[in-house]
C-alpha cells in the first residue's frame, strides 16, 4: 500500500483555465513560477491533479469514476506521477528524491568545453526588467492599437505602394546605391532599431492582456545578437486570439512602421529625410516578411503557427512523429506512434517536420561557410567543425543510437536488409569513378596580335592586302610616303655629292687640301644623315612582322590621305589559342595533352582541342573581362584598382585547338576536359584536404 502512496506536488505550482481543444474538451495550463515553465493539461490529467490531495493513486482513480464519465486507471496516474517527477514539479521527500534530485543535478553538469560550446552556439542576456515601466507606460501607447489607427496605416499602405509603384526606377536605383559599406551601415542600424520596435510591440501587448514580462535582452546565436522579450505569461491566457495578438504584435508593429516609412519615402523630397525612409522602409520589409515570418526557425512565425493550429511544442513534437514514420517506413517496427493523433495531422506534421530539416540544413550549412570565412583561418575551420558537428551530426547521430536500440526488433522484422542494399547502392555509386568531365568558362582568341602602325604621320600609298589574307612574314601590307622626308633626303643626297667633289679635288686646289679633315668629317654626319632618311623612308613601306592573317582593315583608308602614328593601318593575327578558366576543386584531375573540346557561345560547332599549359597559380585578375558575369559570362569577379579580381580561385587551363585554326575576334564559350575520373567522395575528400592543408599553412 504504501508504494501506492503519491508524491507531494510543489506549494507553488498554479492551474489556470486553457483553451479548449479540437474536439472541444477543455483543457488547464500548469505554471511551473520558478521556471517560468507551461504544461497544457488534459482534461484527465486536470482531474487526476484535482484529486491528488487523496494520496493514493486507488483512491484517485475511485473518485473520478464516481464523479466524472472519465475512464482512468492507476497506471495513468502513475504515468502523470513519472511526469511531473521528471520535470521536477513534485516536492521532494526522503532519501529516494534527494538522489533524484542530485541525479538530475549531476546530469546537467557539463566539461568547460562543452559549456563553451553551448554558450557559443546560444546565450541569453537579460538586460531589463521592464514590467513596471510597462504597467506604467501601456495607457500612453494603447491608441497604437485601436482600430482607427490599423486603419489609418491601411491606407497609408495603399497610398505608399501607389507612390512606389509610381517611382519604382527611383526606388530601385536606391536600393542598388545602398549596397555599399555606408548603406550596409545604415541598413543595420535601421534594423536595430525595428527590432527595438518590434520587441517593445511584444511587451506592451502582453502587458495590455494582463501578462507579466520579467526580462527583456540580447539572445546570442552564434554570436549573433538578437533582441528578445519573455512573454511566456501568454500560455495563461485562454483566448486564443489574444495569444496571436501577443506572438504576432511584433511582426505587425513591424509592419506598420514599414507603411508609414513608404509613405514618408514617396512623399519627402530627395534628401537626408527621404533615405532614412527609404532604409527603414526596406530593412523593415525584409525583416518582417522573410525573416520573422519563418516557422521553420523559432521566430515569431513558428509561435503564431503553433497558436493558429492550436498545436503546442510544434517542433519537437513533428520531430518525434517524422523520426516514428522514417523508423516504419525503413524497418516496418509497428511500435505506436509519439501520441496519438488524426491521420491528416500526423501526415502533415510530418512533412512540416522534413521541411524544417531541410531549411535548418541550409540554414546551418550557410552559418558555417560565414563563420569559416569571417574567422582567422584556424578558428574559421574549428569553428565550422563544431557547426557541422553540433547541428547536423549530432541529430544524425541520435537517431542512429535510437536504431541500435531497436537492434533485435529491427533484425527480426527482416525489413532492414532493403534499407541496407539501398545505402550500398548510394554508397557504391558515391565512391565509384565516374565521368571526369571539367566544365569551365573560356574564350576562344589569337594565339598572338600584332598592329600595324605607321612610324610616323605620313600619305598613304597602297594598301597591298585585304581583310582576312593569309601573308608570310615580310610580305609588303602597305606603301606610305613623307614628302617632307622625301625632300629632306634629296637635299642630303646633294650635300653628300659636293663633299665627295670637294674631297676628289684636293689633290689640284690647295685651299681644298686646306680643309680635307674638315670635309672629311661633315661628309661622314652627312652620310649618317642620309643613312637615317633612308631608313626612315624605308619604314614607311609596312611588312608584315610575322605570317598570319590579315584583320583590321579600315574600309574609310584611301590612297593619298595621311595617317597619324596612333591610327593603325591593318592588323595580323597568328593562330588559334583557348584560355578555360577552372575551378580550384576540379584542378587536380586534369593533366597536359587530355582531351578537351570548346563550344561557341550561342549557335557554333564544336571545336576539339587538347590541354596545353595549366597554370599552377590562380588567376589575379581577368584578362578576358568578357568572362566576368557583369559582362555575360560565367566567372563571379568583382572591380577593384587591380581590375577584375575573381571572387574565388581560378586556374587558366590554355587548349590548343586540333587541328589549327584562325581567329578573327575573340569568342566566349564553354570549354569541356576530359580529366581524371574521380568519384564523388573522392572529390569532397580532395577539396576538404585542400581546405584543411591550406588553411594549416602546409
Amino acid at each position: 500500500m504504501a508504494a501506492a502512496l503519491l508524491p507531494a506536488l510543489r506549494d507553488e505550482l498554479a492551474v489556470l483555465p486553457g483553451p479548449a481543444a479540437h474536439d472541444g474538451a477543455p483543457t488547464w495550463t500548469l505554471h511551473d513560477p520558478l521556471t517560468n515553465r507551461f504544461f497544457r493539461l488534459t482534461w484527465s490529467a486536470f482531474e487526476i491533479l484535482s484529486r491528488w490531495h487523496l494520496g493514493a493513486a486507488r483512491a484517485v482513480v475511485a473518485d473520478i469514476r464516481r464523479h466524472t464519465l472519465l475512464e482512468v486507471d492507476e497506471e495513468d496516474v502513475q504515468g502523470l506521477a513519472a511526469f511531473l517527477a521528471r520535470s521536477q514539479l513534485l516536492k521532494p521527500q526522503g532519501s529516494r528524491d534527494v538522489d533524484r534530485l542530485l541525479a538530475s543535478h549531476d546530469a546537467a553538469k557539463t566539461s568547460w568545453l562543452t559549456w563553451l560550446l553551448h554558450h557559443y552556439l546560444f546565450f541569453r542576456l537579460p538586460l531589463v526588467r521592464p514590467d513596471a515601466v510597462l504597467e506604467r507606460t501601456v495607457p500612453w501607447v494603447r491608441w497604437l492599437g485601436s482600430s482607427r489607427f490599423r486603419r489609418a496605416t491601411l491606407l497609408a499602405l495603399l497610398a505608399g505602394l501607389f507612390l512606389v509603384a509610381r517611382q519604382w526606377d527611383a526606388f530601385a536605383a536606391t536600393l542598388v546605391d545602398q549596397v555599399s559599406l555606408p548603406g550596409l551601415a545604415a541598413f543595420g542600424i535601421a534594423l536595430g532599431l525595428v527590432k527595438m520596435v518590434h520587441e517593445l510591440g511584444h511587451a506592451f501587448t502582453a502587458k495590455h492582456f494582463g501578462c507579466r514580462v520579467p526580462a527583456m535582452g540580447v539572445a546570442f546565436l552564434v554570436l549573433w545578437p538578437m533582441l528578445y522579450t519573455d512573454v511566456n505569461e501568454a500560455w495563461k491566457l485562454t483566448d486564443r486570439r489574444q495569444r496571436l495578438w501577443v506572438g504576432g504584435a511584433g511582426i505587425v508593429s513591424e509592419l506598420m512602421v514599414a507603411a508609414w516609412a513608404t509613405l514618408a519615402w514617396g512623399l519627402l523630397p530627395d534628401g537626408t529625410l527621404k533615405s532614412l525612409a527609404f532604409t527603414l522602409a526596406a530593412t523593415t520589409w525584409v525583416s518582417s516578411l522573410a525573416i520573422n515570418l519563418s516557422p521553420f526557425m523559432r521566430f515569431d512565425g513558428y509561435f503564431l503557427a503553433m497558436d493558429a493550429l492550436d498545436q503546442p511544442n510544434l517542433h519537437p513534437r513533428s520531430f518525434a512523429l517524422a523520426r516514428w514514420h522514417l523508423r516504419e517506413v525503413l524497418f516496418g517496427l509497428n511500435e505506436a506512434p509519439p501520441e496519438p493523433l488524426p491521420n491528416a495531422t500526423r501526415l502533415w506534421m510530418t512533412v512540416f517536420a522534413w521541411a524544417v530539416w531541410v531549411y535548418r540544413l541550409a540554414l546551418f550549412l550557410g552559418i558555417a561557410l560565414l563563420v569559416y570565412h569571417f574567422f582567422i583561418k584556424v578558428v574559421g575551420v574549428v569553428l565550422f567543425v563544431v557547426e557541422i558537428g553540433w547541428f547536423v551530426l549530432r541529430p544524425i547521430a541520435g537517431e542512429l543510437a535510437e536504431w541500435q536500440k531497436r537492434w533485435p526488433a529491427i533484425r527480426a522484422a527482416r525489413r532492414w536488409r532493403w534499407p541496407l542494399a539501398g545505402g550500398l547502392i548510394v554508397l557504391a555509386l558515391l565512391a565509384a569513378p565516374v565521368s571526369g568531365r571539367v566544365a569551365a568558362p573560356a574564350v576562344l582568341k589569337a594565339q598572338s596580335h600584332v598592329g600595324l602602325y605607321p612610324p610616323q604621320p605620313a600619305l598613304l600609298d597602297k594598301i597591298a592586302v585585304v581583310e582576312g589574307q593569309q601573308v608570310e612574314a615580310g610580305a609588303i601590307v602597305a606603301t606610305l610616303s613623307n614628302p617632307d622626308t622625301a625632300l629632306r633626303l634629296t637635299q642630303i643626297d646633294n650635300r653628300v655629292a659636293i663633299l665627295k667633289y670637294e674631297l676628289s679635288a684636293m689633290g689640284f686646289d690647295d685651299e681644298f687640301r686646306a680643309r680635307s679633315k674638315a670635309v672629311a668629317e661633315e661628309l661622314e654626319t652627312t652620310l649618317a644623315a642620309q643613312a637615317a632618311l633612308r631608313a626612315e623612308l624605308e619604314r614607311l613601306t609596312l611588312r608584315a612582322p610575322q605570317s598570319g592573317t590579315v584583320i583590321d582593315v579600315s574600309p574609310g583608308l584611301q590612297p593619298g590621305q595621311w595617317i597619324n602614328p596612333q591610327e593603325a593601318v591593318a592588323g595580323l593575327r597568328q593562330g588559334a589559342t583557348i584560355e578555360a578558366y577552372v575551378d580550384e576543386a576540379d584542378l587536380a584531375g586534369l593533366k597536359a595533352g587530355d582531351s578537351a573540346q570548346f563550344i561557341p557561345e550561342g549557335s557554333g560547332k564544336a571545336i576539339a582541342a587538347t590541354i596545353d599549359v595549366i597554370d599552377r597559380v590562380a588567376v589575379k585578375t581577368l584578362s578576358e573581362p568578357i568572362l566576368a558575369t557583369q559582362y555575360g559570362g560565367g566567372i563571379e569577379a568583382r572591380f577593384d584598382h587591380k581590375g577584375l579580381v575573381p571572387d574565388h580561385a581560378v586556374f587558366r587551363v590554355r587548349l590548343r585547338p586540333q587541328p589549327e585554326i584562325t581567329v578573327l575576334a575573340p569568342l566566349r564559350g564553354q570549354a569541356n576536359l576530359q580529366g581524371e575520373r574521380r568519384s564523388f567522395l573522392g572529390r569532397t575528400f580532395r577539396a576538404a584536404a585542400a581546405i584543411l592543408l591550406r588553411e594549416w599553412g602546409a
